[in-house]
């Protein structure tokens, strides 16, 4: 499995953060499903895509919104 994590702007003032994961054939549906979910939960991604290829492969892309805080005047 591999990981890969971009940010790309989408939208008015919406920014998402990308993660593009390449799941090997060998991993059975569970443990895909259970992966998916521990990145859910602790990380706060969301599911984008799935692509299976035709050997097998699952290409995913989770995204999750960047969040920015304004900086208030200290005064």
């Amino acid at each position: 499995m591999t990981s890969r994590a971009t940010q790309r702007p989408l939208g008015r003032g919406v920014e998402w953060e990308f993660q593009r994961l390449r799941i090997s054939r060998e991993f059975s549906r569970n443990v895909v499903t259970r992966l998916l979910v521990e990145h859910a939960e602790h990380g706060g991604w969301e599911l984008d895509r799935v692509q299976i290829g035709p050997d097998g492969t699952r290409r995913v892309v989770l995204r999750r919104k960047i969040i920015r805080q304004l900086r208030t005047l200290a005064g």
